[in-house]
């Protein structure tokens, strides 16, 4: 006799990490209030249509200094009657089971908040995605909290610290291994 609750749970164990990684992202989800940041906007295709069209509104409380290239898309910036960068909109074709990351660079708030960043995906056969839900929802849009302590400690600067313990151990060694020894 098949029990229906535990294949249930195994199809949701199954399904639920599909479901996380899909959707129109920004990383990171926590940064640094006053610091240039590197964000990137990652967006899966998830129908069975290539995406075509990919639009971001920038939050109020950011100031979007540069763009990354990215092969295949091109790029369009808005800006508002002041010259601020507020939205972007970037065109190409990523077909199915694809995704693109999409970096930016951009000055973060000097307090702390939260920041929403809605985006609009377009597919080849005109279906639009508004990624602007509340988190939860079918169409969630990303957030990027702004608090104090949470600078990046990077892969590089993990290799670095690493690269330091390093050098004073084989300095302690060398200096063991060279260290005249007595005669007993």
């Amino acid at each position: 006799m098949i029990r229906v609750r535990p294949v249930r749970a195994a199809l949701l164990a199954l399904l639920t990490p599909t479901a996380l990684l899909a959707h129109a992202v920004v990383y990171p989800d926590l940064a640094p209030p006053g610091a240039y940041q590197k964000y990137v906007l990652r967006v899966p295709t998830e129908r069975d249509l290539p995406t075509t069209r990919i639009e971001i509104r920038f939050p109020e409380a950011i100031t979007v200094v540069s763009f990354a290239d990215v092969s295949g898309w091109q790029l369009e910036t808005r800006m508002d009657e002041a010259g601020r960068i507020v939205g972007a909109t970037w065109t190409g074709t990523l077909p199915p089971q694809r995704f693109v990351e999409l970096p930016f660079v951009a000055v973060n708030p000097r307090e702390e908040t939260t920041l929403t960043w809605p985006v609009v995906q377009t597919y080849a056969g005109g279906e639009v995605v508004e990624w602007s839900g509340p988190e939860g929802s079918d169409t969630p849009a990303s957030i990027t909290r702004i608090a104090e302590g949470t600078g990046e400690f990077t892969a590089a600067g993990w290799s670095t610290w690493a690269a330091g313990a390093a050098l004073l151990l084989a300095l302690l060694a060398l200096g063991l291994a060279l260290r005249p020894r007595r005669s007993g």
